[in-house]
């Protein structure tokens, strides 16, 4: 009797998906349970079916809405939002008229489940351990914090997925990151992810799954594992996953998609087996202590560039890349991002514009007020997070200290929806990329985590948080 090897938890997804597997010359057909669209990448895909006479294999599968190029701009009561941008409106409107005619289900603008697609997904319980889920966005990667495998694809993938359910995949590689102990009080999970992609770089992760483990992991609520595994993308990952667990398991029971009665039994059955059995090797495996990670920022250009919220810009020492970063940001080796003078707080994204996120950063704006000439954006990640966030009153502390209450969508972290950062003004924002232009041409970004966000937006300058939670 042949024994099964042991294997991670991506292998086993992986295995569980492979229709033909990959050879020498050719990748895997991998089946997908779940595709992901908003207006961005998906109107060239189906102009490219339209083309061919094909029709989508299974809109049962497929799920739209709308976030990147929607307007954030506060509503009256009943009002209709108004998308000035003649490109956004195009894209909105094509999205609008492509799911009416494939049968595709869409969650647009003024209905009540529509928001950032990863924030959506997870709080209507689509997403689900042990499924494949794909989308035209590259932090798709943020579904696998429920051990579902979840990775971006192009508008031509797109497509292919829209006409077959399956994907051309080679099989990645594997990287376990292990980060032991617990975090302390002020640090967050934005501070963790910050300081793992500071630690192995943005290629570090090039090619391969990473696998989250640890106790520190384990602690992390479901919100918090989202954005841990969001920003696997930017350390050059292909997906990012954590085992589900209790913690999984609470948080999808009773959401609208989730399995009922005995299909909920079964479900849970599958997924407590999704687990990297003992024995099972990685690629690439990376140790961290949560004890020696603090709150987090970054100085530079990519979200590799982090430093201890204390810490110094580092010297070029003949890097090109990091005296162009210096140069753009006007920051010189050596001096303390502490303390610098900030213009806006952008609080929101699909890294941080969940429910938690919020409460985060009212807990930091309550009783205080937005400093003088600084702007602060609290942007909502779906009508659902709206809609808690009000009846728990967090929109009357973000207003009574300030700061703009604003619709939900991508807002800021893009710049596609009139949200957008000045040349020359300095954002701390809790989005994903920092990269030349991505909040605005010329504007600079500062990547943080919402306490460090809020801190920001009411001393008017780079604040370590902690200070303010005594």
């Amino acid at each position: 009797m042949t024994l099964a090897r042991p294997r991670t938890l991506f292998q086993k997804v992986w295995d569980g998906h492979v229709v033909s597997p990959a050879t020498a010359d050719t990748p895997a057909v991998l089946f997908i349970d779940l595709h992901l669209i908003h207006e961005v990448t998906s109107p060239q895909a189906f102009a490219a079916l339209r083309e061919r006479g094909l029709s989508v294999r299974r809109p049962d599968r497929t799920v739209a809405t709308m976030d990147h190029s929607t307007p954030t701009t506060p509503l009256a009561a009943g009002a209709r939002a108004v998308i000035l941008d003649p490109q956004a409106a195009t894209q909105v409107r094509a999205l609008e008229e492509n799911c009416a005619a494939f049968g595709i289900p869409l969650y647009p603008l003024g209905h009540e489940r529509q928001g950032i697609v990863h924030v959506i997904s997870p709080e209507l319980g689509l997403t689900r351990p042990g499924l494949t889920i794909v989308c035209g966005d590259s932090h798709t990667s943020t579904h696998g914090a429920f051990g579902a495998l979840a990775f971006g694809i192009g508008t031509s993938e797109v497509g292919y997925v829209l006409a077959t359910q399956c994907l051309l995949a080679w099989p990645p590689k594997t990287l376990a990151i292990t980060v032991r102990g617990r975090l302390s009080r002020g640090v967050t999970a934005k501070d963790l992810v910050l300081a793992v992609i500071g630690r192995i770089g943005v290629g570090g992760a090039t090619g391969h799954v990473i696998e989250y483990r640890g106790e520190a992991v384990r602690a992390l609520s479901m919100e918090e594992r989202m954005t841990v595994c969001n920003m696997s993308i930017e350390a050059g990952g292909r997906a990012g996953m954590v085992a589900p667990d209790e913690t999984t398991i609470e948080y999808l029971a009773g959401r609208p998609f989730a399995p009922k009665g005995a299909e909920w039994d079964a479900a849970v059955a599958r997924w407590q087996t999704l687990v990297t059995d003992e024995g099972a090797s990685f690629d690439q495996e990376a140790v961290l202590d949560a004890a020696d990670i603090e709150p987090m920022i970054t100085w530079g250009t990519n979200p590799g560039a982090s430093i201890p919220i204390r810490g110094t810009v580092p010297e070029p020492a003949g890097d090109a890349s990091i005296a162009r970063a210096l140069a753009y940001m006007e920051l010189v080796p050596g001096q303390q991002l502490l303390g610098r003078r900030v213009d806006v707080a952008f609080i929101g994204s699909c890294t941080n514009g969940r429910l938690s996120d919020l409460r985060a950063a009212a807990s930091v704006f309550a009783g205080r007020h937005v400093a003088d000439g600084v702007r602060a954006l609290v942007v909502p990640g779906s009508q659902q997070v709206k809609k808690q966030a009000e009846a728990e009153g967090l929109d009357r502390v973000f207003r009574e200290a300030g700061a703009e209450w604003r619709e939900p969508g991508c807002s800021m972290c893009i710049a596609m929806n009139g949200d957008r950062l000045e040349p020359g003004r300095y954002a701390v924002s809790t989005s994903n990329r920092n990269f030349e232009g991505r909040q605005g041409p010329g504007g600079r970004t500062l990547l943080a985590s919402p306490l460090t966000a809020a801190a920001a937006a009411v001393t008017g300058r780079v604040t370590d948080a902690r200070e303010l939670m005594r």
